[in-house]
């Protein structure tokens, strides 16, 4: 029997994806149409992105899974028509790229390099920078990019300590959980990444609180969830000197607005949500996999638990 496969994401995802998810189910021998309209009741599975205006699943009475083409799912996972099984999207391309991403600026942090950008003529301070293991990185998530990502730094030398909601226990990482992990965390480490899901209680994580836990002069890099800051919270930080500069990549609101503060802030780098994307080749690949499971009666690769929202 021929799948029924309902793309539900942006025109132009579709056009992206279509010929690499075509490529995939055929390598896979699996016969089935991918569509970006269908009768709900014939479609066996749906590959989502909230760009699409899906809201109702209830008439989806056939459909096996609903696999999201986006690592966050904080905007389906709670919707009460779906009750199919949602498998959320960890790429390995995506990986790659947020690996790269948190590294750069870790390392632009750890050598100091914005103040030669910034260097004045005639500005020779001779103070090399420490090594790496005087450096202590901390991550706020140790789920699959934050893992990937601690590993990365450990094995160029820093000091990698991590906080997560339940314990965990990862080669090169000193790992902590609960409240007073996090406070441990936030006082022991020199750079922060944070790379937690958004759910109700990691939103505004970072509050004038827990600011206040700090390792003066903490440089912040955030391509997690923009809510997992308290934007507030974060320039009064900022003002007060407590944290030395901050590159956020992701925003309560996006495309960032421009009398938001965070543009004009001089200790604040606003990158536009390019820390990590979804690759189409790769992302087909997941997608097609999770399909082959499925059809098999294994459990979906990364699937969503609702009661954590992730």
């Amino acid at each position: 029997m021929t799948l029924t496969i309902l793309f539900a994401a942006g025109d132009g995802d579709f056009a992206e994806y279509a010929p690499h998810l075509n490529a995939a189910l055929s390598e896979a021998q699996l016969e089935a149409e991918i569509v970006t309209e269908a009768l709900p009741a014939s479609v066996d599975f749906i590959i989502y992105a909230p760009a699409n205006p899906l809201r109702d699943f209830s008439p989806f009475t056939r459909c096996k899974a609903v696999l999201s083409l986006w690592a966050g799912v904080e905007r389906i996972v709670g919707n009460p028509t779906l009750t199919q099984p949602l498998a959320r999207m960890v790429d390995p391309a995506l990986t790659k790229g947020m690996v790269e991403y948190v590294t750069g600026h870790v390392l632009r942090y750890h050598l100091g390099i914005d103040t030669h950008i910034h260097a004045r003529p005639g500005d020779w301070v001779h103070a090399p920078p420490p090594l790496a293991s005087a450096r202590v990185v901390g991550f706020l998530g140790l789920g699959a990019l934050g893992q990937a990502c601690a590993e990365a730094l450990s094995y160029l030398g820093f000091q990698v300590i991590g906080w997560s909601r339940s314990p965990k226990t990862l080669p090169r990482v000193i790992c902590h959980h609960g409240d007073a992990g996090l406070q441990t965390v936030l006082e022991q480490s020199d750079i922060l990444v944070t790379l937690l899901p958004r759910t109700p209680e990691t939103e505004n994580l970072l509050d004038a609180h827990r600011f206040a836990w700090c390792r003066p002069g903490l440089c912040l890099i955030n391509p997690g969830r923009g809510a997992l800051i308290e934007d507030a919270a974060l320039i009064e930080a900022l003002d007060a000197g407590a944290v030395q500069h901050a590159t956020l990549d992701v925003f309560r609101t996006e495309p960032l607005p421009k009398d938001h503060p965070f543009w004009h802030h001089p200790k604040v780098t606003v990158t536009p949500h390019i820390a990590a994307a979804t690759r189409a080749e790769t992302a087909a690949q997941v997608i097609v996999e999770n399909i082959i499971r499925v059809q098999r009666g294994e459990p979906l690769l990364h699937a969503v638990c609702r009661a954590r929202g992730y």
